[in-house]
């Protein structure tokens, strides 16, 4: 039996101006030792989103936090607190789901891409207002195989073309 540690996840990163959340599973150990979002360098989520516009990967925290805002992007996980080993999706247990609801309430969020199944599978979509589209990408985790940054630059340029 692998042991499990019960771990909370982060605060969303959302700005009234967000038009497109990203959503994770739930933060990996090295995300978790360093306090915010795709910490694990081998994670492809900053290379291929700050690539999409042109951009270096920021330096610090902050840094990113501004990336996001500037670019109406929102960032979240669908799980913000579980029972997990290691970094491993699949061992997710007693998972508490993410009010994507509340979150988008007042912002200009119209599309939602999932960081792989997990966070999909996670999300709770029978709530979600009509307009907002949600999409389920190749999760960028350096264990996915099957990662495609064609698959995320298509997704936010279609999700960053709409109007709101």
């Amino acid at each position: 039996m692998m042991a499990t540690a019960r771990c909370e996840g982060f605060a969303p990163v959302c700005f009234p101006e967000s038009r497109v959340l990203i959503l994770g599973s739930f933060p990996s150990v090295k995300s978790r030792a360093q306090g915010f979002y795709y910490g694990n360098p081998r994670n492809r989520f900053w290379g291929t989103v700050c690539g999409f516009f042109g951009e270096a990967i920021p330096a610090d925290i902050a840094g990113k936090v501004a990336f996001l805002r500037r670019r109406k992007l929102a960032l979240w996980d669908s799980v913000t607190a579980c029972s997990i080993h290691a970094s491993e999706d699949a061992s997710i247990r007693a998972a508490d789901r993410a009010d994507v609801v509340g979150l988008i309430r007042g912002t200009a969020v119209h599309t939602i891409l999932c960081n792989g199944k997990a966070a999909f599978a996670y999300l709770p979509k029978e709530f979600l207002p009509t307009h907002v589209r949600v999409l389920c990408l190749p999760s960028t985790s350096p264990a996915n195989p099957r990662f495609s940054a064609a698959a995320w630059h298509a997704a936010l340029q279609e999700a960053l073309e709409e109007t709101t």
